[in-house]
């Protein structure tokens, strides 16, 4: 019964940031009514103040009554609560009274321009409880290419800083505070000192040093982002891969909150990452461009029924569209020859994917005529070094999956001229130790993704077994 009456209260909560918008409106609505009524020509709008005093002040009321209910969640912070939750009642009695002296006829100027005043002032809080106590002058304080960047001091040496100092509390402070810090703590969590972190939230520990993939806070990051549990929630600025790297490389470390970053075991995912930090910057994954700007004619159909008879899979890439995407998952005993019929596509093509296929160096010479392609998924195929010289003509490429092939650094120096390149997969290649950090100097714009971190396995997840293709 208890657990009931509590979720039913929480729920009229819930209500507040719709129901304390009606007063801030309607009361000052009737303000600007009021002192408009003073002079002759508006003196009608005189009935319409008593009106919006009515109505003011009983939303007034529910919004005092559902903001105390939701204070009661503990998710914010007590004294910003306290001075936000007075100021509310605040204009709400002064609502009341500016009603009844409207009602008797008596001047309410000055008491509406009092209620007027209280309500800018409890929205300020309010504002300050949500968005944090520096939400006017955070855009003066940060540049637009900051906002969405992990923003940390450039560091010297980073192997020589502390690690959660200069690494990690950046992170948690971009991406974390805004639910869990000094202003706000949802779950009853907050992560903005160490006490706090290792206390953990209403659900426990949300650490566990040394093991990052039993961590709570790990758990929910790489939880998919529509599940119900995924932090930070869908509507909030994500961690990138890297950020979600360099939490994990601290937690598996021993989440000491006073090591050296010199003194964390790095691994060669880490090491280029960290690279990034010392810069002041953990660089975002970029997000490629859906579709070309240029409009193109729509594609043959002859040519696509001859590669769906092959079994490649020809769709569309978006709704309305004639920019085409081709995939060879289901091409049995591959051939060159497969590679030869997307020619008459060449104006549409713009992804291709040849995953898991028997495509070696040689197949390639076939993709250097597929001018418009801007994805190219060759991962776990027999592609080396001398089949990247293949690619260096396709200038439109932004995204480059070359995961589990035998690739090395100096073969991907061929593709320094691709200057639309944004994403680069390179996990289980033959790349290895200070190759990383060359790679990042070369490819200064594009976002290397190393690979090695681990993903939660939910209960409702399946797995399908496929036989590796022989090459």
């Amino acid at each position: 019964m208890v657990v009931l009456l509590f979720s039913i209260t929480e729920f009229i909560g819930r209500f507040h940031p719709v129901l304390v918008h009606l007063p801030v409106g309607i009361l000052l609505l009737a303000v600007l009514f009021q002192w408009l009524s003073l002079k002759k020509q508006f003196q009608s709008l005189q009935v319409a103040v008593g009106i919006a005093l009515f109505c003011g002040m009983l939303s007034a009321v529910a919004s005092c009554v559902s903001g105390y209910l939701l204070s009661t969640t503990d998710d914010y912070d007590k004294a910003l609560i306290f001075k936000h939750q007075w100021f509310g009642i605040a204009v709400a009695a002064t609502s009341v009274i500016a009603w009844y002296l409207n009602k008797k006829n008596k001047q309410t100027k000055w008491v509406m321009l009092a209620m007027a005043l209280l309500i800018i002032l409890t929205g300020h809080l309010g504002g300050s409880i949500t968005h944090g106590s520096d939400y006017l002058t955070k855009s003066f304080t940060h540049s637009d290419k900051e906002m969405g960047d992990t923003v940390q001091k450039p560091i010297p040496d980073v192997q020589e800083a502390v690690a959660y100092t200069a690494v990690i509390k950046p992170i948690l402070a971009a991406r974390c505070y805004g639910c869990h810090g000094p202003n706000k703590q949802k779950g009853k969590l907050r992560l903005d000192e160490p006490n706090f972190i290792l206390k953990g939230g209403k659900d426990g520990e949300v650490i566990v040093a040394g093991k990052a993939e039993e961590s709570a806070l790990i758990k929910r990051i790489v939880l998919q982002k529509d599940n119900k549990d995924h932090m930070p929630p869908l509507e909030k600025p994500q961690l990138s891969k890297q950020e979600i790297d360099l939490l994990h490389w601290w937690i598996t470390g021993g989440a000491d909150f006073n090591k050296k970053v010199k003194d964390i075991v790095q691994t060669k995912n880490i090491q280029p990452i960290l690279q990034s930090v010392q810069s002041g910057k953990i660089k975002e994954e970029k997000t490629l461009a859906t579709l070309p700007e240029q409009l193109v004619e729509k594609a043959a159909t002859t040519a696509i029924q001859h590669l769906q008879a092959r079994g490649v899979a020809v769709i569309p890439v978006a709704q309305n569209s004639n920019y085409l995407s081709a995939n060879f998952v289901a091409v049995d005993s591959f051939t060159e020859k497969d590679l030869q019929l997307l020619e008459p596509l060449k104006r549409q093509l713009i992804w291709l994917k040849l995953s898991n296929s028997a495509v070696a160096d040689t197949d390639l010479a076939a993709i250097t005529r597929l001018p418009s392609l801007t994805r190219l998924f060759l991962d776990k195929t027999r592609v080396t070094d001398k089949g990247l010289q293949q690619l260096k003509n396709c200038l439109q490429l932004q995204y480059l999956n070359l995961v589990g092939t035998k690739v090395t650094a100096k073969g991907l120096t061929q593709l320094t001229g691709l200057k639309n390149l944004q994403q680069l997969y390179l996990y289980q290649t033959s790349i290895s130790g200070p190759d990383w950090i060359y790679l990042k100097k070369i490819f200064p714009k594009t976002f290397i993704d190393t690979g090695g971190y681990k993903i939660q396995q939910l209960d409702s997840d399946t797995v399908e077994l496929k036989k590796a293709p022989v090459n």
